[in-house]
């Protein structure tokens, strides 16, 4: 059983007990998708500040596409190399937005959207698919999210069969 767990401590030790709390969500369960599913429900309530979380995943035609998320309805296809998400699973590296507008070739899913982290889930070099997250904030994230975000993103892969 899970509960709402009010995070008092500094952002650090919040990322840190998040990290702990993934993990133990993961434990045991090999399922992708009821994996993602926990954790982007795990990351809505865990973040301030945002309005949409969740995964992109890599398809058989080089696509990414809509995975398990919270926020409104959005994109259901993104090419490798188009926007946000398509240019972090190209180039597999985060990609930390602060204002989404200026970003060349930006896909707007959510019109609220201003502020971006994406990051690479990446398996023995193979490209599983992006997590997105998206604020209706400027400059929303910096360093310690996307350090602490890449660091969920390896407990996710490590727990990919």
């Amino acid at each position: 059983m899970f509960n709402v767990e009010m995070y008092k401590g500094s952002r650090l030790e919040n990322y840190e007990l998040v990290n702990k709390q993934l993990q133990a969500l993961l434990d045991g369960e090999e399922n992708l998708i009821a994996n993602l599913s926990n954790a982007s429900a795990l990351l809505n309530q865990f973040l301030d500040r945002i309005n949409w979380v969740g995964f992109y995943l890599i398809d058989s035609n080089n696509e990414l596409v809509l995975g398990p998320f919270q926020g409104l309805p959005a994109c259901v296809r993104i090419p490798l190399g188009k926007g946000v998400c398509g240019t972090s699973a190209q180039q597999r590296k985060t990609v930390r937005v602060e204002d989404v507008h200026l970003f060349p070739g930006h896909i707007a899913c959510d019109a609220a959207s201003q502020s971006e982290i994406v990051i690479p889930l990446v398996k023995n070099g193979e490209l599983i698919g992006v997590l997105d997250i998206d604020s209706p904030e400027k400059d929303r994230f910096d360093i310690l999210d996307q350090e602490k975000l890449e660091e969920l993103v390896a407990i996710i892969v490590n727990n990919i069969k």
